[in-house]
């Protein structure tokens, strides 16, 4: 097997490091989908990496339809809108790959895509936005974890797949036990993601407060109970899925980015979704109910929700 064709949903940050490989290979039919404003954007502005800019091609998704793979590079917020677009991209032979982060996005993409179809893959990438263009170090970028679900792991999709992304210089590792890594990236975006968004504070808060210790271990044995009675055992791959550079303790991850920029964060995606099947398991998760509660609150307060400058001329004091 030979993947020519390949399209991409979603040119953020994740998306830019697929497009800034991919954009080098001459004998791939490449391109990002996209229509309407977003499209006519694209074709306007390119795509703005490490200061470079990018032009891929933008195509429609019935311009897309059966091409070798498709890689989903949403934000967890965009997937369902995008499920006819997928519906319509991925043809039978189509392979499909979430970059995104979580643990379900192939189960909701599987509502429109038959399930033999996904290969199972995160993405590890320190980027960073810089007016409207993203950066990243692409010597240091751990890149795509990908592998099949079941056996045969080194299945002909598969070692296509790594053939492609190695030719294009994007860093790739082909996995046994691709769900368990994934857990294990889940365990820490929920970890460390989630407690120092919620006071705005850099990494090293875990490592300077007692307290902020106490919530990202509740948050852990939440997520661990869970993932124990869904037959994961995170800890199979801890040493391979947590390897790379220590983080700086000054570092803010993504919820926190999101915070800062005002914009909605994906907490669905991470104590929403524990939340959800932690009801379906009985399984109480307090940590996380009360995490996405207050993460919630907090895009509320960024959307205005919470200005009550003028609306009273006298100020009351309650005791």
């Amino acid at each position: 097997m030979e993947i020519k064709s390949v399209a991409l949903l979603g040119a953020g940050a994740v998306g830019s490091y697929i497009i800034w490989g991919l954009s080098r290979l001459e004998n791939i039919n490449f391109g990002v989908v996209a229509e309407g404003s977003r499209a006519e954007r694209l074709q306007r502005e390119g795509c703005l990496i490490n200061n470079d800019i990018y032009r891929p091609q933008v195509w429609t998704p019935q311009e897309a339809q059966g091409v070798d793979l498709l890689i989903v590079a949403l934000k967890y917020g965009a997937l369902p809108e995008a499920l006819p677009s997928i519906r319509t991209i991925a043809g039978s032979n189509t392979v499909v790959m979430s970059l995104m982060n979580g643990v379900d996005s192939e189960d909701i993409i599987a509502q429109v895509v038959a399930r033999k179809q996904l290969l199972y893959s995160l993405i590890k990438i320190a980027s960073h936005h810089e007016g409207r263009g993203v950066c990243f170090n692409p010597e240091s970028t751990i890149g795509i974890v990908f592998g099949e679900a079941e056996p045969p792991f080194a299945s002909e999709r598969a070692l296509a797949v790594e053939k492609l992304m190695q030719k294009a210089a994007i860093h790739i590792r082909r996995t046994d036990s691709i769900k368990e890594e994934m857990w294990a990236k889940f365990r820490l975006n929920v970890c460390n993601n989630l407690p120092q968004a919620v006071i705005g504070v850099g990494l090293g808060c875990y490592k300077d407060s007692s307290h902020m210790q106490a919530i990202s271990q509740g948050l852990r044995q939440e997520l661990e109970a869970i993932a124990a009675a869904k037959g994961i055992d995170i800890d199979k791959c801890a040493k391979s899925s947590n390897h790379g550079s220590a983080a700086a303790p000054y570092t803010r991850f993504s919820t926190l980015q999101d915070l800062d920029a005002g914009r909605h964060t994906e907490i669905d995606m991470f104590s929403g979704a524990l939340m959800k099947m932690g009801q379906e398991l009985g399984i109480p998760t307090p940590f996380n109910a009360y995490t996405y509660h207050i993460i919630k609150a907090l895009e509320g307060k960024n959307d205005g929700l919470f200005d009550y400058t003028g609306k009273n001329e006298e100020s009351i004091c309650a005791n």
